[in-house]
């Protein structure tokens, strides 16, 4: 005979019969549901445990378990910290020793003081494999988040060491010490020079060799962000503050390089507008997303860089003289290459070393060398690795010569005068040779055999040379 339905109408208009019924309810559907159950007191011993469960364990007869520790009879439980902080833990997998891991449940028990007086547990053996799926999409995005994470970190490090400003000349020497010495200071720095100097490379290296290293580098071009965009590049925004932005807002490059480096490059192209803003950065390490009512902290060092002449602009009020005066504390002029031509070779081996994998070529003559020393260079280092990668796509030799690099310079700049005005190509590269040829030989005081020894040819190859040219020992 079917028992006739509970008359919920009748029981809810009890408050505490309703909960303890549906306790009750609660309790015996786990407890059937679930393949096993545990109960502990304060002190986390069971108190009560099924059939099933103490089975799994070993215990033939539940009640041969009552009274001990949880973990005597439930090796790896985390009972004890449920009873001990009085917080549930809703889904949990434990390794059970020799067998399947299990999905677990732990909820506190308290009485009506809210004094937490035990715990229970329950153990789905058989929902594992259901939870699977959700298992393993948690753990791949958790890898996902790692690799992000380590990416991120990767491009925030420092690319470039002190070694990597090639040049052993007075001027390079001076600008490396000038460099070190702000690495071991927290101070702005301000880095100028022509493009193509080496100003990115210094910035680098005083972050790696600095107190900050092992924080981030963040970097930020100022003229490749349009001025409509660079306020919430430095600074961040907040959901809405312009149509376009993400949902979550936007992470300001201050909030990003927190605690370590912040470069700006072509900080000339800085917006007049911006400047109050950054120079309060500066003074205060504090600032407000665009768009948000709150002040946000940053311990950031500054090292920015520009060719532009910023004293100049400082007096046609482009640029504003607080600013400048507060970001000109350590200040760095990278010479141009036509000021250290004595690092010419040094350059030509560490850029033509770097493009051996691709290229083949690792050598270049030192005629080729000394070549180049008559160029101005207007590009300065950048500049000398487009031509030297050039002259190698274009050329057949296994060292680069003269007449490789001879058609990627303009003769007409040369420092050296050659008067091709009037001359064609094979003309005037015999005036060329002739002159380097008769230049080294003064240099070594008529001695053939030292002045084909600095040139990078034999003796023999200088004779030959003299001889076609017309020239006298």
């Amino acid at each position: 005979m079917t028992p006739a339905p509970l008359d919920l109408t009748a029981l809810l208009a009890d408050y505490d019969a309703v909960r303890q019924w549906a306790i009750q309810s609660m309790f015996d559907t786990m407890e059937d549901f679930c393949e096993g159950t545990v109960i502990v007191d304060h002190e986390a011993r069971i108190v009560w445990i099924n059939a099933r469960y103490a089975a799994r364990f070993g215990f033939a007869d539940p009640a041969s378990a009552i009274g001990r520790p949880v973990e005597e009879v439930i090796p790896h439980s985390q009972m004890r910290d449920v009873v001990r902080h009085g917080k549930p833990q809703l889904l949990d997998i434990m390794q059970a020793a020799g067998q399947e891991s299990l999905v677990v449940t732990r909820l506190p028990l308290k009485d009506k003081t809210g004094q937490v007086v035990g715990a229970i547990g329950f153990a789905l053996f058989d929902q594992l494999q259901s939870l699977s799926p959700i298992v393993a999409k948690f753990s791949r995005l958790k890898e996902e988040l790692a690799s992000a994470q380590e990416s991120l970190a990767q491009a925030r490090k420092p690319k470039y060491s002190f070694d990597s400003f090639i040049g052993s000349g007075e001027a390079a020497t001076e600008v490396k010490r000038r460099a070190r010495r702000a690495a071991q200071m927290d101070s702005p720095v301000l880095l100028l020079g022509e493009t193509g100097t080496g100003k990115e490379v210094l910035a680098h290296a005083i972050h790696a060799a600095s107190a900050r290293a092992g924080k981030p580098l963040v970097s930020l071009n100022m003229a490749a962000i349009p001025e409509t965009l660079l306020e919430a590049e430095l600074f961040g925004a907040v959901a809405g503050a312009y149509s376009g932005l993400e949902r979550k807002g936007r992470i300001g490059k201050f909030e990003l390089a927190d605690g370590g480096t912040l470069f700006l490059d072509e900080m000339g192209e800085l917006p007049l507008a911006l400047q109050s803003k950054l120079l309060r950065v500066l003074q205060d390490k504090e600032f407000e997303p665009l768009g948000a009512n709150k002040v946000i902290r940053a311990d950031v060092r500054i090292i920015a860089a520009t060719s532009a002449p910023l004293a100049q602009q400082v007096e046609s009020g482009a640029f504003r003289a607080d600013l400048f005066y507060r970001l000109n504390v350590l200040t760095i002029e990278t010479p141009p290459l036509r000021h250290r031509v004595e690092d010419l070779p040094a350059l030509c081996a560490a850029v033509l070393e770097g493009l051996a994998l691709t290229c083949g070529v690792r050598h270049i003559s030192a005629a080729a060398v000394e070549y180049l020393r008559h160029y101005h260079w207007p590009g300065n280092v950048r500049e000398l690795r487009n031509v030297l990668e050039r002259a190698i796509m274009l050329s057949d030799h296994s060292e680069l010569q003269v007449e490789d690099l001879a058609p990627l310079i303009d003769a007409g700049t040369l420092r050296t005068p050659l008067a091709v005005a009037d001359q064609d190509y094979q003309s005037a590269m015999k005036a060329f040779e002739r002159r380097l040829l008769e230049d080294a030989l003064k240099s070594a005081g008529g001695r053939a055999a030292l002045a084909a020894q600095r040139l990078g040819i034999g003796r023999a190859t200088l004779y030959k040379k003299m001889t076609a040219l017309g020239i006298n020992r």
